[in-house]
């Protein structure tokens, strides 16, 4: 009876600080602090604070379970827009930083000249060990 009176007052209390974080504009951390908030109940619910032989078939420990689940699903919740506010931060953050990453949309500067292969001349037929591309590089620059 003790341990029921404890999980709900912490309980109680973790929801208070919930609503006290989302007051806050804290959304995220006050549904995690919910999700904390509702397990001790849950256990409390399920039978497993008191450990009945009867909890399979005890309306209210499905309702705990169904407590569990809902603070499971708010644990996945939170997880995933995290995720997703991580992702899009790392990718503001990476094309900002000059790290090399493009933005979508845009293009690549036009080269000045144009790329090897491209010349006038057709590409010489290779075999195993044809160094005739490396050849008129060098021819080209004079070497």
């Amino acid at each position: 009876m003790i341990a029921e009176t404890v999980c709900s007052a912490v309980s109680a209390a973790g929801l208070g600080i919930a609503v006290v974080t989302a007051y806050r504009r804290r959304f995220l951390s006050a549904a995690r602090i919910a999700a904390y908030a509702l397990v001790p109940v849950g256990l409390v619910m399920t039978g497993v604070v008191g450990w009945l032989a009867d909890t399979a078939f005890s309306p209210t420990a499905w309702a705990g379970f169904g407590v569990l689940a809902a603070a499971w699903l708010l644990f996945a919740g939170t997880r995933a827009v995290e995720r997703r506010r991580a992702g899009a931060a790392s990718e503001q953050g990476g094309a900002s930083s000059g790290t090399g990453r493009a933005r979508p949309g845009t293009t690549a500067p036009a080269s000045p000249a144009p790329a090897l292969g491209q010349g006038k001349g057709k590409r010489p037929a290779s075999s195993g060990d044809d160094f005739s591309d490396i050849e008129a590089i060098l021819k080209k620059h004079g070497i």
